[in-house]
């Protein structure tokens, strides 16, 4: 295997550069997508080449269960540094699994929580609260999706700006962007190198309901006018897994984006600007990640293989 073990673990920041360019120079739909397929494999092929180093380092400790033959030299010799590599993959693995296990039963708790508060209402596609502090969010799941505003917030916003309001959540839920949030917020937690990628996509993610919800009511100025206002009084959602209207972040650069023209559909940015030399270059980074990590896998099984005692 080589130091071609450890280059899934060092090779998301080939992503940096994609992350900042794609939330200016994409549309909010493709820079979404893209983040977040770039994200969910460079995090699966870290995982993967903690994973293998695990062994190494676990085959080494006194009473483990795996085979001694796991621990001898010609199968550490497969990887570099295994004294310590191996050692320390052990608690980084566990802290990995410990913390996306956390995020995904908060986020499941979160929801039902929210979901058992809207059980007394009316089973509306808009629940409206009856509360004094202003905010609105997209509920996905349980029998149906759900938006949920507070009487707060409304009272805030002009009719053309609730309309705003409703198509901006309605666009987050018809394109299931809690999905995408979750995959990057547990790509982040694979791998620290990915949060840059998480925080693009919480922005991209907004920016394209912005856009929809312009469409939808069409007055781009109407939504930049929604958001300005609901971003002074809103406190945002509940977890960053579940999106929002009022989401904390840039809001002054959507409603900048908003008040200028539409950005225009491209499925994959020129190779001859900064941004498509950024997406190639993340592309290739995300393919000799997932080419290091099948190659290791397979060299760790077929050396483990040999190593063992029929």
């Amino acid at each position: 295997m080589g130091v071609f073990v450890f280059l899934p673990l060092v090779l998301p920041l080939t992503a940096w550069p994609i992350a900042r360019l794609a939330e200016q120079r994409l549309h909010p739909r493709t820079a979404t997508r893209l983040l977040t397929a770039l994200a969910a494999v460079m995090a699966v092929c870290s995982t993967v080449c903690l994973g293998l180093l695990m062994v190494v380092g676990t085959a080494q400790l006194p009473g483990n269960p795996l085979p001694d033959a796991w621990s001898d030299p010609e199968v550490r010799e497969a990887v570099p540094y295994d004294e310590v590599a191996g050692k320390l993959a052990i608690p980084a693995l566990l802290a990995v699994l410990l913390a996306c296990g956390r995020t995904l039963w908060r986020h499941r708790q979160v929801r039902r929580r929210a979901h058992r508060a809207l059980a007394g209402l009316p089973g509306a596609e808009v629940a409206v609260l009856p509360d004094e502090v202003p905010y609105a969010y997209a509920l996905p799941g349980g029998r149906r999706d759900r938006v949920v505003v507070t009487t707060a917030l409304l009272s805030c916003l002009e009719p053309a700006e609730r309309r705003a309001l409703f198509a901006h959540e309605r666009a987050h839920l018809a394109a299931r962007h809690h999905r995408f949030l979750l995959a990057v917020q547990l790509a982040a937690r694979t791998n620290p190198f990915l949060r840059p990628l998480r925080t693009a996509v919480s922005y991209t993610t907004e920016r394209w309901a912005d856009e929809e919800a312009a469409q939808a009511v069409g007055s781009r100025r109407a939504v930049a006018c929604a958001i300005g206002k609901a971003a002074l009084v809103s406190r945002g959602t509940p977890v960053p897994t579940l999106a929002g209207f009022a989401a904390p972040g840039p809001v002054p650069r959507r409603v900048a984006a908003l008040l200028g023209p539409a950005p225009a559909m491209r499925s994959w940015p020129s190779v001859f600007t900064s941004v498509g030399l950024a997406a190639w270059g993340a592309a290739a980074g995300t393919a000799v990640s997932a080419l290091s990590s099948a190659n290791s896998a397979v060299t760790m099984v077929l050396i483990l293989h040999a190593a063992t005692p029929l």
